[in-house]
């Protein structure tokens, strides 16, 4: 079963009165478990793929469905809640809150999800995630005690927090 599918997406950027093709009809599809890599040239379209992949963004034109729903027609705030249930984000630059610790980092998801976690059960869930990547001494670090490498084990951990 496939679980992305985008047929025939484009993406503009306006810029005034300039308008800026940036993905021409792009068509994709992703088997469930199916490894994929975006490769190509600077300025290619790859983040702006990506981020039409992960709702952070919207296509100008096309149709785009996540596990046999399609997202393409949702709202903000629809958008914003799959997000927060079922996609999971490793940013460039992690994106760590600086005055939390790896462990409140990889427990906010949960609090925003709406599962029905306790504070205790969201802690051990984090707690669990954060010794999966081999930091489960490092819990009350906050990111500018920890080395670059496990800032982006944090933020792996935190990405894959709601993925119960």
């Amino acid at each position: 079963m496939e679980s992305i599918k985008l047929e025939n997406i484009w993406k503009d950027y306006h810029r005034g009165k300039i308008d800026i093709p940036v993905l021409k009809g792009v068509s994709l599809t992703v088997a469930r478990g199916e490894m994929v890599a975006l490769m190509g040239a600077s300025g290619s379209g790859k983040t702006t793929l990506v981020n039409i992949l992960g709702s952070l963004d919207v296509a100008s034109s096309g149709r785009y469905w996540l596990d046999g729903e399609e997202i393409s027609e949702l709202s903000e705030r629809e958008r914003a809640l799959l997000r927060n249930q079922t996609i999971g984000f490793v940013f460039q630059n992690f994106n760590l809150l600086p005055r939390l610790t790896a462990l409140e980092n990889v427990m906010m998801p949960l609090g925003y999800a709406s599962r029905g976690l306790s504070d205790r059960e969201c802690r051990e869930r984090a707690r669990e995630l954060l010794e999966r990547v081999g930091l489960g001494d490092r819990l009350d670090h906050q990111p500018t005690q920890l080395s670059g490498g496990e800032q982006q084990r944090v933020a792996i951990a935190r990405a894959l927090a709601n993925r119960c």
